[in-house]
């Protein structure tokens, strides 16, 4: 991350918290992570985090919803929320001035939340339907259902939204349950980028946050991830043949996972010049959407490649990405390719930061993951130590065919 202005501390009560002081910026950003997502639910509490995100919004002790949602809005912010599979984050974008307003409203949601079974029964309609929706679009869908096919049986795999049938279920007292067991001190990182002095950021961080939470952190138990290859082809109702193609791979705190970063983005990643699509969809045509994805988690990892395309293009695409992986495999980029693969993948951290909504979480899921956010230059550092070597060692350790799970939507 930019090095400038880049400030750690810590609560009285043990909450991590990161601020980078802008001193030109009218628009300021503050969040908050929390280390509780969708794999931290029980096996009948599928979908739960996610439901805690909606209802967090829906009144606290001293606030109605309407309240909660005009509290930013009225002054031309913006409140937001979302959940992953490993945390729950609640931010919000506003003007300097609102920087106060912004972190008391944030901490009353986070601590005063009422959870009322009025609002509870509306909110499950509304998850429903935005299941029902999330089901419609194929493209989104496989993704989801292509984890739990590599992760069968485990909480990682599983959807973050939910089933209808699960989300039916929740009563106050699962949320109750779900929030004591996992939101303490431990498993949460304050975020902010903004034009505000760090001293005075923290002051206001410490009257707001630095009350709560008087319990320890639970001891996650340590999982042991079973994975047999599996290919699966399930009927749908769609124009396209959709297809995943991937293998586990390396988690959050291997240090082959840069590697494994800068082979992703030559072999699929966001550059338009990735072999995937210079090698099938331009040079044949054979597919409009065409990309792989490398999503390392806290204790596993998953590679994945994902296309469309019509039906009798099937077979050939698969043969064409699998010959892809063989290229990789045997044979090292050369010195030129790993020089250009090393700044294209620089450029795109150092273009993601120039979203400073995207910076914050950045910041506080870095914080909350290693306890600490590396600067650029330190990025850079570890990026240009990586070897053509490397990337032909991490090819043949995950690019491995027979290794490979696949699932197509037909």
């Amino acid at each position: 991350m930019h090095v400038e202005n880049l400030n750690q501390f810590y609560l009285s009560n043990g909450i991590a918290g990161i601020h980078q002081q802008l001193d030109s910026s009218e628009v300021s950003h503050f969040g908050i992570t929390i280390k509780a997502g969708s794999r931290d639910e029980l096996e009948n509490e599928q979908g739960l985090a996610h439901f805690i995100e909606h209802c967090i919004f829906k009144g606290t002790t001293k606030r109605k919803p309407f309240h909660i949602l005009s509290r930013l809005d009225a002054v031309g912010g913006e409140l937001n929320a979302y959940t992953t599979k490993e945390e729950t984050c609640i931010y919000g974008s506003f003007l300097n001035v609102y920087y106060e307003r912004a972190i008391e409203l944030i901490s009353d949601i986070l601590f005063n939340s009422t959870f009322s079974d009025h609002e509870i029964q509306k909110e499950k309609d509304v998850i429903i339907d935005e299941i029902n929706s999330y089901m419609d679009s194929p493209s989104e869908q496989i993704f989801d259902d292509f984890e739990e096919q590599v992760y069968k049986g485990q909480a990682i795999g599983r959807n973050i939204l939910g089933t209808i049938e699960s989300v039916k279920s929740f009563t106050r007292d699962d949320i109750l349950r779900f929030v004591e067991r996992n939101y303490h001190p431990k498993n949460i990182a304050i975020s902010s980028v903004g034009n505000i002095k760090t001293e005075k950021f923290e002051r206001l961080c410490e009257k707001h946050f630095g009350h709560a939470f008087d319990k320890k952190a639970n001891t996650n138990k340590e999982i042991i991830y079973s994975y047999e290859p599996t290919k699966l082809e399930l009927t749908r109702d769609t124009h396209q043949v959709h297809t995943m193609i991937g293998n586990m791979a390396y988690d959050m705190h291997n240090e082959k996972r840069r590697g494994l970063i800068l082979l992703n983005n030559v072999l699929g990643g966001q550059g338009l010049n990735n072999r995937l699509n210079l090698n099938i969809r331009e040079k044949y045509g054979l597919t409009y959407s065409i990309e792989s994805n490398y999503i390392p988690y806290f204790d596993t990892g998953i590679f994945q490649v994902y296309f469309s395309a019509e039906k009798k293009f099937h077979s050939k695409i698969v043969k064409l990405i699998y010959k892809e992986f063989e290229v990789l495999k045997n044979k090292k980029l050369g010195v030129n390719q790993l020089h250009l693969a090393k700044q294209q993948l620089k450029g795109h951290i150092a273009l993601a930061q120039e979203n400073r909504v995207g910076l914050m979480l950045a910041l506080g899921k870095s914080l909350l993951l290693f306890d600490k956010v590396d600067t650029n230059l330190e990025i850079f550092e570890k990026i240009d130590a990586i070897t053509s070597e490397n990337v032909l060692e991490i090819a043949n350790e995950i690019l491995i065919k027979e290794n490979c799970s696949m699932l197509t939507f037909i």
